[in-house]
């Protein structure tokens, strides 16, 4: 177990941990420094034989007292992904495993919620199961960004068609805006910019509070550079606008900050330092 929020236990379920961009090439504009700053922020940020940001894919499973949640589903198995290699026809049992070292099978994830739709996020929404795409997760409620699926369903038909409109098909998708709640622990949290219907999500009770922050953040070193925008955000300026604010919200609320992307154990508190804030990883 990752950590426990409350009445919530939180499970990392871990699918890749490798290299992904350049520095300068996943941060367009941030300078010829953030390599550097990267290097010094984070410990084992950059790939050392590389030199590229290391981007580990991940989802987190939270088991609340009434539902068992599964917050993003990576890349996936077989999936069509040629601009990048290392996800392209992937074919391995390391996200089920990890699901399975949590305490949980396919047939047990009430819900499904998705930040976004971008492939390493609904990667495993489905599974290749004699020749066709099905829902992985035959029990679930799939929840989708309302505007990303409008969007997606023009502009990413591959994508679309092996992660997304089989679970639409099956009668297992619900469309959602907002701050929408799931039970009494889980609520989304509306950050878009990276996509036009982001979301990161809020786990809370008991009086604690943490979040988990989807796309909004992709490095623990935007946390003092709130301002970087990552190359595949589609709203730059909406981008830092809803990182800003999901950072202001976690440092007023003491709430652990749960990185998508961060680097292991992607687990943290932030507070306030000047004009941005400082990422505190836990012991």
């Amino acid at each position: 177990m990752l950590c426990r929020i409350g009445e919530v236990e939180v499970w990392r379920i871990l699918e890749i941990d490798a290299p992904f961009l350049a520095p300068e090439e996943m941060f367009p504009g941030a300078g010829r420094d953030v390599g550097r700053i990267i290097a010094e922020k984070v410990p084992g940020g950059l790939c050392p034989r590389t030199g590229r940001v290391m981007l580990p894919i991940q989802g987190f499973l939270l088991k609340t007292p009434d539902h068992v949640i599964l917050v993003d589903t990576c890349v996936g198995n077989h999936k069509t992904a040629p601009s990048f290699p290392d996800w392209h026809r992937r074919d391995t049992p390391r996200f089920l495993n990890a699901l399975g070292a949590a305490g949980a099978g396919v047939e047990d994830i009430d819900y499904v919620l998705c930040t976004h739709l971008h492939v390493d996020h609904i990667g495993w929404n489905t599974r290749l199961l004699d020749g066709r795409w099905v829902p992985t997760f035959p029990n679930a409620r799939y929840l989708l960004p309302k505007a990303d699926e409008a969007f997606y369903a023009e502009k990413a038909r591959g994508m679309y068609d092996e992660s997304l409109l089989p679970v639409i098909e099956a009668g297992q998708a619900e469309l959602v805006d907002g701050a929408h709640g799931v039970g009494d622990h889980v609520t989304l949290m509306p950050t878009p910019g990276h996509t036009g219907g982001h979301v990161s999500v809020r786990v809370h009770g008991g009086g604690a509070e943490a979040v988990i922050t989807g796309d909004a953040i992709h490095t623990a070193a935007q946390c003092w550079h709130p301002e970087w925008h990552f190359t595949f955000d589609q709203d730059a300026e909406r981008a830092v606008a809803s990182r800003r604010m999901l950072l202001e919200t976690a440092a007023e609320q003491g709430a652990r900050v749960l990185g998508t992307h961060f680097r292991l154990p992607s687990l943290g508190r932030v507070r306030v330092e000047g004009d941005a804030f400082a990422f505190l990883e836990d012991d």
